[in-house]
């Protein structure tokens, strides 16, 4: 892995750091007398930054090869071919066969990632002018990564600042410096792209449809950020769709000023919002492929088999063994919401990389309980329905969890893949502290 590092990759970043940061600085100034948010704007960046380079040594000098290696060397290979020969280059690029890895040699590199893994390769194709960008230095590029990406979980933390502007330090924590986040949502790897690409569908969706802001840029911002996550990881928007229908939903329902009226159409409003969003995911089938509605939890089976192989070298857990039946997937929904949210615990850390997510973990395992347990656990829920951005944010990242600690029985994939989870958890479980702490006079110290 030592011949993707060169002599670049001391001398580029310290430079492309200066020029991130004056930029940063520059936007900050432009709009902080308006929106005050823009204080974290900076810092923010620099996590981002700080988690890219983590990201980097621990899989070029601990992992000593992975993902995010495998995705810079096939971007860069696919660079360099466009500068020696563009015809073999648009033909390797839009080739649905592998067949074009003919022409690669010595001096363009060899990809990892050809067009057959179509969601791995729809990165490479993303990364391809971000090396370029990044002048073929891997920690250069990562710098580029972390500024793109940016952009959709900065305005992820404004949808809930406008919200809840008095939480702006607990919001810039759940939006913009939670560990996993930063250190898994940063650098080259396909999270750090779908990441922001829910960053940016939340925000877009939220001023079109939530604030009735009708401008054809935040249609456009929604179609790109929902092409961007199904093509990279489509159970994601399997997750998200449905809550944004019932988000726009309770947002009908909380804009009835009549009481009774609310009562009465309420129901009817949360019954046809589930029955479009059933219907929509089930006519996107072609475009969900395996994770369609009428094949997710055959799927789901079939990975959580594979993910508890012994080639997974031990790293694995079981939430036992469930068919693709409704029944046998219901039963195992409190142990798969358990393990999305809060797994790896203490008690599973076995590298150092576990290590620091069961601490996060530890944290918000102990401040959820003190809620539930404060707030008579239906005291919990009804205080989650008093804010329509809080309900959509607790069923995306309930339901997803439940995808995920259903499907993923390896931890090492697990403390990567929740992260489009943890901003909205984290967010609406520090908004129901504040709200318990309005509601019961009493200071909380965690």
């Amino acid at each position: 892995m030592n011949e993707l590092l060169s002599i670049y990759d001391l001398l580029l970043p310290p430079i492309y750091i200066l020029l991130v940061i004056i930029y940063a600085h520059y936007v900050k100034i432009k709009n902080i007398n308006q929106n005050p948010e823009y204080g974290y704007f900076v810092n923010g960046l620099i996590a981002h930054i700080v988690g890219a380079f983590a990201l980097g040594l621990v899989y070029f000098f601990y992992y000593k090869g992975g993902d995010t290696l495998n995705y810079f060397q096939s971007a860069k290979a696919f660079g360099n071919l466009f500068f020696k020969n563009k015809d073999e280059f648009f033909e390797a690029m839009f080739s649905p066969n592998n067949g074009s890895f003919f022409s690669f040699d010595n001096d363009t590199g060899f990809p990892v990632y050809m067009p057959r893994d179509a969601n791995a390769f729809f990165v490479v194709r993303l990364l391809i002018p971000l090396v370029f960008l990044g002048s073929g230095s891997y920690f250069a590029t990562s710098i580029v990564v972390a500024l793109v990406t940016y952009g959709g979980v900065w305005r992820l933390f404004q949808i809930f600042v406008k919200e809840f502007p008095h939480l702006k330090f607990q919001m810039a924590i759940a939006c913009l410096f939670i560990p996993s986040c930063v250190f898994w949502g940063s650098g080259i790897m396909k999270d750090s792209f779908t990441l922001s690409a829910v960053g940016w569908f939340t925000f877009s969706f939220h001023v079109f449809f939530i604030l009735k802001k009708r401008k054809i840029i935040y249609l456009l911002y929604l179609f790109i950020a929902s092409f961007v996550i199904i093509a990279i990881k489509p159970y994601i928007f399997f997750a998200l769709f449905p809550g944004s229908i019932l988000w726009l939903s309770n947002n009908m329902i909380k804009g009835i000023n009549n009481y009774i009226m609310q009562k009465l159409f309420g129901p009817i409003i949360i019954v046809i919002g589930s029955i479009t969003a059933y219907f929509l995911l089930l006519n996107m089938g072609e475009y969900l492929n395996r994770y369609s509605v009428d094949k997710v939890f055959d799927q789901a089976t079939v990975i959580q088999k594979d993910m508890k192989a012994d080639y997974y070298g031990g790293n694995s857990f079981d939430i036992g063994d469930f068919d693709g039946s409704l029944q046998s997937v219901a039963l195992k929904a409190p142990i798969a919401v358990f393990s999305g949210l809060f797994r790896p615990s203490i008690i599973d850390v076995k590298n150092i990389v576990m290590f620091f997510s069961s601490l996060e973990n530890t944290y918000l395992l102990f401040l959820t309980v003190f809620l539930v347990i404060k707030l008579k656990f239906f005291g919990f829920f009804k205080l989650i329905t008093k804010n329509p951005l809080v309900q959509f944010s607790m069923l995306f990242s309930l339901f997803f969890a439940f995808s995920v600690g259903l499907t993923v029985a390896n931890f090492g994939s697990l403390v990567r893949l929740r992260i489009p989870e943890l901003p909205f958890f984290v967010a609406s479980i520090f908004i129901l502290r504040d709200l318990y702490i309005k509601q019961s006079g009493r200071k909380m110290y965690i």
